[in-house]
């Protein structure tokens, strides 16, 4: 299968998908009252695909490489700001886990794909 849109790469649909469950979990009685917490967990979690789609419509190797830098910074703010959610309770721990499996996943498919399209200038 050749690559014709953003939508057909895997990194973009499992970092669209857990932007989707970021929003489903951040509607708990608790998530919801840190209005703060709960709207910069949501940008980070939207950031991530939104990037990487910018990235791909750009058309140039190196604009790709640097959103594809900038949605991996994005994921590592969503993971801090999930383990301060755990530790304010507003996660369940299936929850925070869930998503955390799903963060160093992605991390390590950026930082492939990164890679790839560096070596392939």
């Amino acid at each position: 299968m050749s690559l014709t849109t953003f939508r057909d790469l895997e990194i973009w649909k499992i970092s669209k998908d857990l932007a989707v469950y970021i929003y489903r979990i951040t509607e708990n009685e608790l998530f919801k009252k840190d209005f703060n917490l709960r709207d910069q967990v949501r940008r980070s979690a939207v950031s991530i695909p939104s990037n990487i789609a910018e990235g791909y419509e750009r058309n140039t190797k190196k604009d790709f490489i640097r959103f594809l830098y900038i949605s991996k910074g994005s994921l590592s703010e969503l993971q801090t700001q999930i383990e301060i959610a755990k530790e304010l309770n507003y996660l369940k721990l299936g929850e925070f886990d869930k998503i955390e499996s799903i963060c160093q996943r992605l991390a390590g498919m950026i930082t492939n794909f990164i890679r790839y399209h560096d070596e392939n200038k």
